[in-house]
């Protein structure tokens, strides 16, 4: 029996090399140089790294001045990291209903939202693009310009992913997050990414970055000078130089990470397109597969479990916030008040999909997929 995990980065020569580049010159130089490659890759002005992408997000809501009672717009269906971090400005994330085929925020569930909550304490939007598949854009920039918020985009799993042939983070938003490498926990090296055209808020976003010490207080080297100041509220978010060389080495195999996983979902596609009880993602926009979401119509959990027995491990993207203990205690909220978010929930299974796995070891997933499957009447 195989044992194949939910992710496993792909490491070559190339991260070898720039680590070791890194720690023979104190080559503090790699931060600045990763910057310079996602600033051309997406076109925009400025690229501002972080530590992870969870500080990506905090970050551009500090670089906003996010006040408290300031009411930020979210989907409901987003890893737990956009809401949390609204809530340490002690500001309050709105929760909005999602598209039943592509996991996305529903523009109609959002206009919903903007008629009731249309007022000053309004700052913005953040929008999820899910599983590397963009949300409907158009329509959620029309309502944006009507309603006269800004859009961020939580973009963690789309960094590459197009939308009308722009790509997510070259578009009209305000500010987009990235983030290098997807593990939660454990992770070799993070490295979190603000990409935006507005001077002021890349300029507020590097200030803040390293506790608002005024930049030249410090040396080439990076030492802190004789006599410095601080001049605003900071945080400690700037990326060191080892995450950043093996951040370059990974963003320069990002081409190939997408063309891996679209051929791997390419196999996920044809294997289980009969499968009964499973249905395959489905695709209304570019998508560049950073998760390949099932959804399974007979008790997901069980299937689950019997996939793990046989050495798969999956995962789940995402419960959705109002299950979570936190925010269903803190704004009373029930577990019908976000029907298709729940319904999806309740469905969904996410397999492995990344470009260390094999062609053998997707086919083995198929299998076990299949397997299963068929033990349900």
């Amino acid at each position: 029996m195989r044992d194949i995990p939910f992710f496993r980065p792909l490491i070559t020569d190339r991260e070898h090399e720039l680590i070791k580049e890194t720690l023979e010159k104190n080559a503090n130089y790699m931060v600045e140089d990763l910057e310079d490659q996602i600033k051309n890759f997406f076109g925009t002005k400025h690229a501002i790294t972080t530590n992870n992408g969870t500080a990506a997000i905090h970050l551009s809501l500090c670089a906003m001045d996010l006040k408290r009672g300031d009411k930020i717009i979210c989907s409901v269906n987003a890893f737990p990291s956009i809401a949390q971090v609204i809530r340490h400005f002690d500001a309050e994330p709105i929760f909005v209903d999602i598209d039943e085929d592509d996991f996305n925020i529903d523009p109609n569930e959002l206009e919903k939202i903007l008629k009731t909550q249309n007022h000053k304490k309004l700052k913005a939007a953040f929008i999820t693009h899910v599983a590397g598949q963009s949300a409907n854009m158009d329509a959620i920039y029309s309502l944006a310009n009507e309603y006269d918020i800004k859009i961020i985009d939580d973009a963690s799993r789309a960094m590459g992913a197009t939308y009308n042939d722009k790509l997510i983070g070259n578009m009209d938003s305000y500010m987009s997050c990235f983030q290098i490498n997807p593990q939660v926990q454990h992770a070799v090296a993070t490295t979190g990414i603000i990409v935006t055209n507005d001077d002021e808020i890349a300029s507020r976003a590097r200030l803040i970055r390293n506790h608002a010490i005024i930049n030249d207080s410090f040396d080439k080297d990076g030492n802190l000078g004789y006599m410095y100041d601080v001049i605003d509220i900071g945080q400690k978010y700037d990326l060191n130089s080892l995450c950043a060389a093996y951040s370059i080495a990974q963003f320069e195999k990002l081409g190939m990470f997408i063309a891996r996983r679209k051929a791997i979902a390419a196999i996920y596609n044809e294997e289980l397109k009969d499968c009964p009880h499973i249905t395959t993602p489905v695709a209304k926009r570019d998508h560049i597969y950073n998760q390949y979401i099932i959804k399974i119509d007979k008790n997901r959990d069980s299937f689950a479990r019997e996939l793990k027995e046989i050495g798969v491990h999956t995962s789940l993207h995402y419960r959705p916030m109002h299950l979570l203990s936190y925010y269903k205690n803190k704004y009373h909220l029930r577990v019908n008040d976000f029907p298709k978010a729940l319904k999806t929930y309740q469905q969904i299974l996410s397999l492995p999909i990344y470009a260390a796995l094999s062609d053998e070891e997707a086919l083995y997933i198929c299998n076990a997929v299949k397997s299963v499957a068929q033990t349900r009447v």
